[in-house]
Parts: structure tokens; C-alpha cells; sequence
């Protein structure tokens, strides 16, 4: 008699075990976010992606662009082979591992222009709409990988610490902190990365 009770008691226990062991609110994993909600925390990463210090390197053009009025870079600088300059002028002869804030040049480990392909604006250098860098980013990224690169890439890293310009001033940051960019990133990956 023990036997056949006992075995639906374990049974229970492991079927309640599973069932907190998947519970949202235990793992802390939030699994019900919805396509709204995605949608409003792509609009919060949108912002960001088209900050200064984002799209001057997501060019559809040969050259970089610099400051917040997204001038041509100076020295005619152009794109040259994987987005890292010609010879005698890549990148990393001005850009080192870091900010040079006594000469104004930023530094990131990398220095690079984004592939082509990651373009956020179009050959006139006007900004591609929300829907289409979302179409963009999906097409080369997933979820995962978009957070993982938003949290950990040296070149988005040093869009939140850009430091100085050449007069001295400090350039200016993005509309969120790092932190609040990654959150909006996890969140609208975890809605299933929706695009308007």
C-alpha cells in the first residue's frame, strides 16, 4: 500500500518543484513582456541609436562624421577596407584604446566605421526611420546578441563616456544612461525584438 501512494506524492513534488523552478517571479526572468511594451522600449534604444555619438560611425557614406552636427570627418578620412581607414590614415592612428582629452580625439579599442550594411542613415544623410534601423539591426542581430553588444562592445561603451572635444568642452551624451539603454535593449528583446 505505501508503494502506490508514495509514487504520486513524489510525482506532485516534482511536478510543484518544475513549476517554481519556472516561475517568472523566482528566476526573475520577466516572460510576459508585451508587443507594446517592447515597441516603447525600442523607441527609448531608437533614441540612442540616432545620437550623434552613435550614427556619426553607422554612416551609408565612404567617411565618418563628427560632432553633433554630424559634419564630414576632418583630414578626409574615408571608410577604407572593413571600415578602419587607408593606409598612413587608419583609424587607430589618431584613435587609441582611450580619450585623449588633452587633443579632443576620442579613443575606443577597435576604432572602426559599422559595416555598410549597418547604415542608420541613407546616402543623402538623412536618418532612416525608426522601423527601418529596427529592420536593420533584427536583420544582423538577435535579441541576445543585440543585448549582449549594447552591454559589452567598447565603441558603445565609449558613446556614454565620450569625453572632450577639442575646445575643452565635454561632448555631449546620449538621451539614457548606459544602464537604462541596456534595460530598454533586454526589455524589447525579451517582447520578441517588435519593430513599428
Amino acid at each position: 500500500m505505501m508503494r502506490r501512494s508514495a509514487l504520486p506524492f513524489f510525482l506532485v513534488l516534482a511536478i510543484a518543484a518544475v513549476w517554481l523552478l519556472a516561475s517568472p517571479q523566482l528566476t526573475g526572468a520577466d516572460k510576459t513582456v508585451s508587443r507594446e511594451a517592447g515597441l516603447a522600449a525600442w523607441q527609448q534604444v531608437y533614441s540612442v541609436l540616432v545620437h550623434p555619438r552613435c550614427i556619426n560611425c553607422h554612416t551609408a557614406t565612404n567617411y565618418p562624421q563628427q560632432g553633433d552636427d554630424r559634419h564630414r570627418h576632418l583630414f578626409n578620412v574615408v571608410r577604407g577596407p572593413g571600415g578602419m581607414g587607408v593606409p598612413a590614415l587608419g583609424c587607430n592612428t589618431c584613435h587609441q584604446a582611450s580619450n585623449a582629452d588633452s587633443t579632443g580625439v576620442p579613443g575606443a579599442q577597435n576604432w572602426r566605421l559599422a559595416p555598410l550594411s549597418m547604415a542608420w542613415q541613407d546616402s543623402k544623410d538623412q536618418i532612416l526611420s525608426s522601423a527601418a534601423i529596427c529592420r536593420v539591426l533584427t536583420s544582423h542581430l538577435t535579441g541576445p546578441g543585440l543585448v549582449k553588444h549594447h552591454e559589452d562592445e567598447a565603441l558603445v561603451l565609449w558613446a556614454f563616456h565620450p569625453g572632450r572635444e577639442r575646445d575643452g568642452t565635454e561632448r555631449t551624451l546620449p538621451p539614457l544612461a548606459h544602464d537604462q539603454f541596456v534595460a530598454a535593449t533586454r526589455a524589447w528583446a525579451d517582447a520578441g525584438t517588435p519593430c513599428p
